[in-house]
C-alpha cells in the first residue's frame, strides 16, 4: 500500500483511520435507552432530546489518540458507528447480517446482540419513528416503496441533510445560549399561542448548547491528564495547547486558526450524533472560514503552511473516521455505503461577489491531494473569476485516478438559489453538500426525501400501469402500448402516470414532515441553523430561513433514450411495431436481433449532441420539474429536484426489465444526467452539449460523470483540455462534472484480485468509494461507463 500523508503523524493517524474495521458501537443506545426509560414522560419532546444529547457527551467514552491535533469522536473509537435506535431499532437479524455480509458490514460482538435483544429492542419496539412512518402509510404508497418506485430517505435515518455556514467557525456556544435567552425573554406570552411551544423549543436549545460544552469540558479535562502523563516534552506540549484551545472552544468564539476547526469539529459531532442527518453534515466554505484565522496566525508567527495542512489533515482523518450510520433493507440498495457525504467545497467566490481563492484553497487541495480518502468529499467550485491557476491545479490532482475532487459551476450554484427564491448574499454563501445539493449554506433546511424511479415509470406506461417485476397493477389503467396510436399519446399516458406515482410519494413526504416536526425534533442543528433561535421553531419544524424538500430523479439518460427508441422507430421510422417492440423486452430480446440492433445502434440517443434525442430528454425533464417544483411542504417552503442517484441506479435497474433503449433486464439505469453506458459515442463535447441542453438554473443539482483513460489526459496538453472542458460545460451553466480516470482493463483485474488494489479509489456518482467496497452490479457499471478522448 502506498503511504500517504505529509508526515510520520499524520500516517500513523490515515493508517488507523483506513485499517480500522467499522464497527457498531452501543454505547449511545444503552445511554439512551437507560435515560428514556428512567425520565419519557417527565419532560417536553424537545427538551426530552436535548437531554438525551446530554446525558450522552456528559457519558460517552472519550477517544484521545496518540499523535492527535484535533479531538473528538463520535463513538467510543475510530470507525465506530453509533446507532439510532428511535428512528430504526435493528432487529437481532439485522445485527447478525451487517456484521457477517462481505461488503459494507459493520461488525458486531456476540456482547452487542446481547445487549440489542435484551435491553434496546424491548424498549424501542413499537416506539421508533420508522414504525411510526410505515404504519401511516396507505397500501398504494407501500406497494410502491417495496416495488422500487421510489426510496424514502427518512425511513432510517432523520432529516438535516445541510451545511454550515460561517457560524460553525465563529460562534462559541456560550454566545447562542446568549440568542437563545435574548429570545425566551421577548416571548409574547399574553398573545402567542404558540408562547410555551416555542419556550420549550429554546429550552432544548439552550440544554443542547451545554451539551457541547460539557463535550469540551471533559475533553479539557482529559488533556490535562494526559499533558501530566506524558514524558515526550514535544508531544506534552502540543497536549497542553490543544487544553489551552478547549478553555476556548467550544464554549467561546475561537481566537487560532486551530481553535476554528477544533470548534467546527464539535459542532460536526454534536449534528451527526443528535439525530443521524446522513447525508452528514459539511462546513460549507471552509477555506473562506479559516482565512481570517490564518491570515492573522501567520503574520503574528504562530503558524505556518507546514502546520495549517497538518491540521487540515488531521481534520482529514477526523472526517474519515465517522462512517456512515448503518442501514439495512431497501435504504441500503438505494446507497450501498457507509461514505458520510461530508462535501467540502472549495473556491467559489465571496459574499460580495469576488473571487474566493485564497491560501487556503490551495492548503486545502494540497490536502486532499496527500490524503486520498474518499471521506471527506472534497470539491472544488469554479467560477468566471477563479485563477486558472487553481482550475489547473484541481485537474491534477483529479487525474491521478481516485475521483476528487469533482468541479462545480459557482455561477449555476448561485442563480439555482436566486431562483428558489434566496437572496444574492445567501446564493453566494451557498454551494453544494452531500453529492450535488445545492443549499443556500448555514440558513437552509434542505431535506433529500428520496429518488424517484423515472424509467420504471414509463416501462408502467407501457403496460397498463402495471409491474412486471412485483406483478402488481401499481399505477393508473391508461392502455397497453399497443393500444396507443400516435406518440402524443403515449406521452400523455406517461405524464398521468408520472404525476400519480409523484402524488404518491409526496402524500407520504407530508405525513412524514409532521411526524419529525412533532416527535423528532433536532435543537442542536436548530441552534447553527439561521434563524431558528430568533424563530424559536426547529429546524425540523420550519424553523430556518429557507425550507426544501428535493425529490432526485433517476435514470433520465435511460427513459429519454426508451422514448426516443419508440418515438423513432414505432411511430417515425416504423421501423417495427410496438407489438414487435414489447415481444422482444419479454424476451429481454434474445433471438430479436434485428430490433436490438436497431434499437440499440440505428436510434439516435442523449449523448450525442443529437436534437432529435436531446429534445426528447428536454421534455422529459421539463415535465419532471413542472410535476414536482413549486410544490409546497409543510414547513412553509417549496419542492425543488436535483438529478442524482448516489447507487441508487443499480438498485433502480434491478427492478426493470428488458426496456425500448435495448436494455436488458435488471441492469442498472443511467446515473445522474449522465447518457446511456455507451450511448454516447461522440467524444465528452458532444456530451457536455447534450447535457446542457437540460435547464440546470431550475434544479438544485445536477451530476455528470465523465470517464477518460489516464493517457487521454496525460502531459500538459491532456490538462489543457480537462481544464477547457470544465470551464465549455460551465460556460453553458452546467452544474457540476466529475471524473474516473481509469482505464477498463485496469477495473477488470481490480474486480478480479481485489487484495491487489486495495487502494484502487474510484468516483460512483457523487462520491468517491475504494473500488473493493462496491458490490458486483455496481463495479460492473463503472466498468462499461464509455471511456471517452479528445481525439
Amino acid at each position: 500500500m502506498a503511504t500517504h500523508g505529509m508526515n510520520e503523524r499524520i500516517q500513523k493517524l490515515r493508517d488507523i483511520s483506513v485499517n480500522t474495521p467499522v464497527h457498531i458501537d452501543l454505547e449511545r443506545a444503552k445511554i439512551e435507552t437507560d435515560f428514556y426509560r428512567e425520565n419519557d414522560g417527565k419532560y417536553s419532546i424537545p427538551v426530552m432530546r436535548a437531554m438525551v444529547l446530554k446525558e450522552y457527551f456528559s457519558k460517552k467514552t472519550l477517544y484521545f489518540g496518540d499523535g492527535e491535533l484535533i479531538v473528538g469522536e463520535k463513538g467510543k473509537d475510530p470507525q465506530a458507528s453509533p446507532t439510532f435506535p428511535e428512528l430504526c431499532c435493528h432487529s437481532e437479524e439485522d445485527m447478525i447480517v451487517m456484521s457477517d455480509r462481505k461488503l459494507v458490514s459493520f461488525h458486531t460482538t456476540v456482547e452487542d446482540r446481547e445487549l440489542q435483544k435484551k435491553e434496546i429492542i424491548p424498549f424501542w419496539e413499537g416506539r421508533t419513528i420508522r414504525e411510526k412512518i410505515l404504519a401511516s402509510m396507505k397500501p398504494e404508497w407501500h406497494e410502491c416503496y417495496e416495488a422500487g418506485v421510489f426510496t424514502e430517505f427518512m425511513e432510517q435515518r432523520g432529516p438535516g441533510h445541510t451545511c454550515g455556514g460561517e457560524q460553525v467557525f465563529t460562534t462559541g456556544y456560550m454566545d447562542y445560549k446568549a440568542k437563545i435567552k435574548e429570545t425566551m425573554d421577548k416571548l409574547d406570552w399574553m398573545n402567542d399561542p404558540e408562547a410555551y411551544d416555542k419556550n420549550e423549543e429554546l429550552k432544548a436549545m439552550d440544554i443542547c448548547c451545554d451539551a457541547v460544552i460539557i463535550l469540551g469540558e471533559r475533553y479539557h479535562k482529559l488533556a490535562l491528564e494526559k499533558a501530566e502523563a506524558e514524558t515526550d516534552p514535544v508531544r506534552k506540549a502540543e497536549i497542553l495547547q490543544i487544553a489551552k484551545n478547549l478553555e476556548v472552544v467550544p464554549a467561546h468564539a475561537p481566537q487560532t486558526y486551530w481553535q476554528a476547526i477544533q470548534l467546527y469539529w464539535f459542532t460536526h459531532l454534536a449534528v451527526t450524533t443528535e439525530l443521524n442527518p446522513w447525508d452528514a453534515f459539511s462546513p460549507g466554505r471552509m477555506d473562506q472560514h479559516l482565512i481570517k484565522y490564518y491570515e492573522a496566525d501567520t503574520e503574528a508567527g504562530i503558524l505556518d503552511d507546514e502546520k495549517a495542512l497538518e491540521l487540515l489533515e488531521c481534520l482529514w482523518v477526523k472526517f474519515y473516521n465517522q462512517p456512515a450510520p448503518v442501514k439495512v433493507g431497501i435504504t441500503l440498495k438505494e446507497s450501498a455505503t457507509y461514505t458520510d457525504f461530508a462535501n467540502i467545497n472549495t473556491g467559489g467566490v465571496t459574499p460580495t461577489g469576488e473571487n474566493g481563492v485564497n491560501a487556503v484553497s490551495y492548503l486545502i487541495l494540497d490536502c486532499m491531494d496527500d490524503m486520498k480518502l474518499v471521506q471527506p468529499n472534497s470539491n472544488v467550485t469554479i467560477s468566471k473569476k477563479t485563477p486558472q491557476r487553481f482550475l489547473r491545479r484541481a485537474c491534477e490532482i483529479s487525474r491521478k485516478g481516485w475521483g476528487q475532487p469533482a468541479f462545480y459551476n459557482t455561477e449555476a450554484q448561485i442563480m439555482e438559489l436566486i431562483n428558489a427564491g434566496k437572496t444574492l448574499e445567501d446564493a453566494r454563501r451557498g454551494g453544494s453538500s452531500g453529492c450535488v445539493e445545492t443549499g443556500a449554506w448555514g440558513s437552509e433546511a434542505y431535506i433529500l426525501t428520496g429518488y424517484m424511479n423515472i424509467p420504471k415509470i414509463f416501462q408502467m406506461t407501457l403496460f397498463n400501469g402495471y409491474d412486471q417485476v412485483s406483478g402488481k397493477q401499481l399505477g393508473l389503467k391508461l392502455g397497453y402500448a399497443k393500444d396507443f396510436k400516435t406518440y402524443e399519446e403515449l406521452w400523455d399516458a406517461f405524464k398521468k402516470q408520472l404525476e400519480y406515482f409523484v402524488n404518491i410519494k409526496i402524500y407520504g413526504n407530508n405525513i412524514i414532515e409532521r411526524i419529525y416536526a412533532e416527535f423528532m425534533p433536532a435543537p442542536l442543528l436548530s441552534v447553527v441553523t439561521n434563524d431558528c433561535i430568533s424563530n424559536a421553531k426547529d429546524y425540523n419544524a420550519g424553523g430556518a430561513r429557507y425550507n426544501t424538500n428535493y425529490i432526485q430523479g433517476v435514470g433520465i439518460g435511460t427513459v429519454t433514450d426508451c422514448l426516443t427508441s419508440v418515438k423513432y422507430n414505432v411511430f417515425d421510422e416504423k421501423n417495427f411495431t410496438m407489438d414487435e417492440l414489447i415481444e422482444a423486452m419479454e424476451h429481454n430480446f434474445e433471438g430479436y436481433d434485428y430490433i436490438y440492433s436497431l434499437v440499440t445502434e440505428k436510434t439516435p440517443k442523449y449523448g450525442n449532441d443529437d436534437d432529435y434525442a436531446d429534445d426528447v430528454m428536454k421534455q422529459i425533464f421539463d415535465l419532471y420539474h413542472d410535476t414536482i417544483v413549486g410544490r409546497p411542504n409543510m414547513k412553509g417552503g417549496k419542492y425543488g429536484i436535483d438529478m442524482l442517484p448516489t447507487t441508487c441506479h443499480v438498485y433502480f435497474g434491478d427492478v426493470i426489465l428488458a426496456t425500448p433503449n435495448g436494455r436488458k433486464a435488471h441492469k442498472p439505469v443511467s446515473e445522474g444526467i449522465s447518457p446511456e453506458k455507451a450511448a454516447d459515442v461522440n467524444g465528452p463535447t458532444a456530451v457536455i452539449k447534450s447535457c446542457a441542453k437540460m435547464d440546470h438554473l431550475a434544479t438544485s443539482g445536477t451530476l455528470l460523470n465523465q470517464k477518460f483513460t489516464p493517457d487521454v489526459v496525460a502531459g500538459e496538453e491532456g490538462l489543457a483540455h480537462m481544464a477547457d472542458l470544465v470551464r465549455s460545460y460551465f460556460a453553458m451553466d452546467g452544474h457540476h462534472i466529475q471524473f474516473n480516470i481509469i482505464d477498463r482493463a485496469t477495473l477488470i483485474e481490480a474486480q478480479k484480485n481485489p487484495e491487489e488494489y486495495k487502494d484502487l479509489i474510484v468516483r460512483v456518482a457523487g462520491y468517491s468509494d475504494f473500488f473493493r467496497n462496491l458490490d458486483k452490479p455496481l463495479q460492473d457499471e463503472i466498468i462499461n461507463r464509455t471511456e471517452q478522448s479528445f481525439s
